[in-house]
């Protein structure tokens, strides 16, 4: 395994201010380390996505590697520029959550060829060594089953509907396809009246506003992830909106999620997908460790699939 250490990264800055996420400052105690890891994620205001970053420095530091997450703001000649300062800097291992997909195949091909590990979080990449996924159409089919459970159940199959998607991204523009059919199929007496992306709380929460104020009858959000959920209940809830009736579902089953399920707030189901922060990392970081000691590992991994709701919420949530 190589024994480099991280160099000076794009312009020079060793921390990610996103969520008070910190990275690792270069010096003797990365040049002490036996293995780095380089991770740059679509963006890092998204809770799930700094929270596993949180986890996993934790266990690559406590292993003796040096480890940096990088934000891309979802942009991909961002995200270019933190592969190629990674393989600049000699790691042993890139974790990508790609920006745009067909952007970013050639600078993890050049990582592979100097011998660099590529894992792809999220995306069915050609130049990656594992590719860690999520059947986002299925996702989207149970985000969107829930929800029309709840229309038929709570409202005799007829309610105006909003969804909060995220098509800038090809597997969230899956995952929202599966929500609206599936919403369309089960629910047909159900009207989806307003449709625009948010990635996190405070798109969630502006478009949501949005939404109510169009359509006030509303009484369903689905949501593509934990972000723009978050967002959705606050704007419910300042609305006075927030009725036993009302109903939000999406995926991720964030703890800000789960606290809003706890406390009888508008979000009613969350998809848990493979476990929460902690669990998302300790799987990375196992995998990841396999292909640095050049174990054998499955390419294509698919993530588990847990419905949470009020139901269940116990075996997941404790206030």
């Amino acid at each position: 395994m190589k024994k480099g250490f991280l160099k000076t990264l794009v312009f020079g800055l060793f921390f990610v201010t996103a969520f008070g996420l910190s990275l690792a400052p270069m010096g003797s105690a990365a040049q002490a380390a036996n293995y780095s890891i380089g991770m740059t994620v679509q963006d890092l205001s998204n809770q799930v996505w700094s929270a596993t970053c949180e986890e996993l420095k934790k266990l690559v530091q406590a292993d003796g590697g040096t480890f940096t997450c990088l934000d891309s703001k979802s942009n991909p000649s961002t995200q270019i520029g933190h592969v190629e300062n990674f393989i600049s800097g000699n790691v042993d291992a890139i974790i990508i959550q790609v920006a745009e997909r067909n952007a970013l195949e050639g600078s993890l091909a050049q990582a592979r060829s100097q011998g660099i590990k590529v894992f792809s979080w999220d995306d069915n990449l050609e130049n990656s060594d594992i590719n860690w996924l999520i059947d986002n159409r299925l996702l989207g089919q149970i985000i969107g089953h829930e929800a029309a459970k709840w229309i038929n159940e709570k409202h005799g199959g007829v309610a105006e509907v909003g969804v909060l998607d995220y098509p800038q991204l090809e597997i969230l523009l899956e995952r929202g396809q599966g929500i609206v059919e599936t919403i369309e199929k089960e629910a047909p007496g159900a009207k989806i009246v307003a449709q625009s992306s948010a990635i996190n709380p405070t798109e969630g929460m502006a478009k949501t506003e949005t939404f109510l104020q169009a359509h006030p009858n509303m009484k369903v959000i689905a949501c593509i992830g934990g972000g723009g959920a978050v967002g959705a209940n606050e704007a419910v809830k300042s609305s006075g909106k927030l009725t036993d009736d009302f109903g939000i579902f999406a995926a991720d089953a964030t703890p800000e999620e789960l606290t809003a399920m706890a406390n009888n707030e508008a979000i009613r189901m969350s998809v848990l997908n493979t476990g929460d922060a902690k669990a998302k990392a300790d799987e990375i970081f196992g995998l990841v460790k396999k292909l640095l000691n050049n174990e054998p590992v499955e390419r294509i991994v698919y993530r588990s699939n847990i419905p949470v709701s009020a139901e269940n919420l116990d075996q997941y949530f404790t206030k």
